[in-house]
């Protein structure tokens, strides 16, 4: 059972995501607490979001580390792994333990592997029959999720999916569509601007994260703008 210290911060991450669903809010700092959020509270060491695009392939749009970030790359460029299963079916999927990937995963278990995680379990981001990318949780010890941490984390995919999509965008298409891009294009923007602060500052790219953000929520602005003005040389940290 949950206890109740956990239970506390689980209501505390609920009402900080809610919090986001205002005017003009940022979809990558939304899913950027949602990775961090799920790496505090459950039992594990790492996260990442994947969305699908107008074409439906998926890309990264968040994680809580570069190592995290190098796992799901993997299972893109190899068109195989946890995350993929999962936004095919719509449906959990678990690996209490990497070396028991079947050999089609091949490259991923090696990705898993040389990153120090030993299991992975992907989390659908879906709203009825609609599934727009996975939630991946990566631990570093073999084993299994609680059904306690499988149902959190479920629960806090679906806050996050309702906040990109908005349920009225459903019966739009094309919103969803620009929806979805805005997000995958701001989220490349800021790995650009990541590059720019790690090579500026000799930091590492996580730290440069760090400092991008810290920047944007100490001016009140987007991610996606601060990451813009950095790589438009209209702005320096």
């Amino acid at each position: 059972m949950i206890d109740e210290t956990r239970e506390d911060r689980l209501v505390d991450t609920f009402a900080t995501l809610a919090d986001t669903l205002v005017a003009d809010y940022d979809v990558v700092e939304l899913l950027q607490t949602l990775v961090e959020s799920c790496a505090s509270l459950l039992d594990i060491e790492a996260a990442g979001i994947l969305l699908a695009d107008a074409d439906g392939e998926l890309e990264v749009v968040a994680s809580t580390s570069e190592a995290s970030r190098l796992v799901e790359v993997m299972q893109l460029s190899a068109r195989a792994g946890l995350c993929v299963e999962c936004f095919t079916t719509g449906s959990v999927v678990s690996l209490p333990d990497v070396e028991d990937s079947p050999p089609a995963w091949r490259r991923f278990r090696e990705s898993a592997r040389e990153q120090g995680f030993a299991a992975v379990h992907a989390i659908p981001l879906r709203l009825r029959a609609t599934t727009i990318g996975a939630l991946n949780l990566l631990s570093t010890v073999p084993g299994a999720l609680r059904q306690q941490d499988v149902r959190a984390a479920q629960a806090l995919a679906d806050v996050a999916t309702i906040g990109i999509l908005q349920e009225r965008t459903l019966r739009e298409s094309n919103s969803v569509r620009d929806q979805l891009m805005s997000a995958l294009n701001s989220r490349v923007v800021i790995e650009q601007a990541k590059g720019v602060i790690s090579h500026s500052r000799g930091v590492s790219m996580e730290e440069a994260f760090a400092l991008l953000r810290s920047h944007a929520r100490s001016n009140h602005l987007l991610l996606s703008q601060v990451a813009q003005r950095l790589v438009d040389q209209t702005l320096t940290i």
